[in-house]
């Protein structure tokens, strides 16, 4: 969770993500998701932001956004091929 949260403000804070995330209220972005037949996937907290991951099925867009404390929710980042997964990841020290 702590290296969770230290990536989000890293990613947040560096000078050239400040440039890159759009921002504008949650409501707005959720209507363009939901525009795109994405839905959310899955979440996480990340101090006092919310990470979250939405995805369509039938043309695999995803979307990763950050929800700020005052309600602004910022795209991080967006791409395709999303594949949605529910594998272990091996555990440390064993041959995968």
């Amino acid at each position: 969770m702590r290296a969770l949260s230290l990536c989000l403000a890293l990613l947040l804070a560096s000078p050239a993500a400040a440039q890159s995330p759009q921002c504008a209220p949650r409501a707005q972005l959720l209507d363009m998701l939901a525009q795109s037949q994405q839905t959310r996937r899955a979440m996480g907290q990340a101090g006092p932001a919310v990470m979250e991951l939405f995805a369509a099925e039938d043309s695999q867009r995803w979307t990763l956004t950050v929800t700020l404390r005052d309600g602004r929710m910022c795209l991080i980042a967006h791409g395709t091929d999303y594949t949605a997964r529910d594998e272990a990841f091996p555990v440390p020290g064993t041959a995968s």
